[in-house]
């Protein structure tokens, strides 16, 4: 499976600006976190995930799956919001999927070249979906399109890492950005160990995004293999 690459530069760029940061990295060493290439896949995953937990997201979309056979903008706009539905979602996360897949459909998103903009860009283009917040797209940004400096305020694992990390009793927006300017270019980085740093697993924790991959739909079949997820 592909995962999130980084190396020794980034890793000595963060100790180097960070002694705190860089005794926690070497205590927990090196990090792999697969990503889902397929940024349309991670969008859609992504939704389905929000707000469940890791086995209720893995049978629901096990049902799309069997639904689908492959996710594509295509079969997901053949089908009707209530067949959506019925794979175990409310009606309007059904409607949030549909609609993403009308927007890839009719061009309003072309996912194909997503990865040609800035980050900015895409979290405008995909934040200007129905169901997709702020949040969401900086997930896509590390974890599908694996882009380098994404640190984000808005996720409260990695707010509570950086707390640990500094026992900090608070964290507001000043301080956040003060450390994301430390860490950067290499925030997205940081990021995962901050995650390691919240004392929660990534992927069991409200608001953390689940990424299946595409393929997963279409190994379905065999019962031996279960959806991958971002963990």
């Amino acid at each position: 499976m592909p995962i999130f690459e980084y190396g020794q530069k980034e890793i000595d760029h963060l100790k180097r600006k960070d002694k705190k940061l860089g005794a926690a990295i070497d205590k927990i060493g090196m990090i792999q976190r697969e990503i889902t290439p397929d940024p349309f896949t991670a969008l859609i995953s992504s939704v389905v995930s929000q707000q469940i937990s890791k086995k209720a997201a893995e049978t629901v979309w096990n049902r799309l799956a069997t639904l689908l056979g492959n996710l594509t903008p295509e079969s997901i706009t053949q089908v009707e919001v209530s067949a959506i539905q019925s794979c175990g979602m409310s009606e309007r996360k059904a409607r949030y999927i549909s609609g993403i897949a009308d927007a890839a459909k009719s061009g309003v998103i072309d996912f194909k070249l997503l990865d040609t903009l800035t980050d900015e860009e895409i979290i405008k283009n995909l934040s200007s979906l129905h169901g997709v917040g702020v949040w969401t797209a900086e997930m896509i940004l590390i974890f599908s399109l694996c882009r380098p400096d994404v640190l984000s305020y808005k996720d409260l694992a990695i707010c509570r890492g950086m707390m640990n990390l500094y026992g900090l009793k608070e964290l507001p927006k000043e301080t956040f950005e003060r450390y994301r300017k430390r860490y950067s270019p290499y925030g997205s980085v940081a990021s995962l160990y901050l995650w390691e740093l919240s004392g929660e697993t990534r992927g069991e924790t409200r608001g953390q995004v689940q990424c299946f991959n595409s393929h997963d739909l279409k190994q379905r079949t065999c019962p031996s293999v279960s959806p991958s997820v971002c963990p």
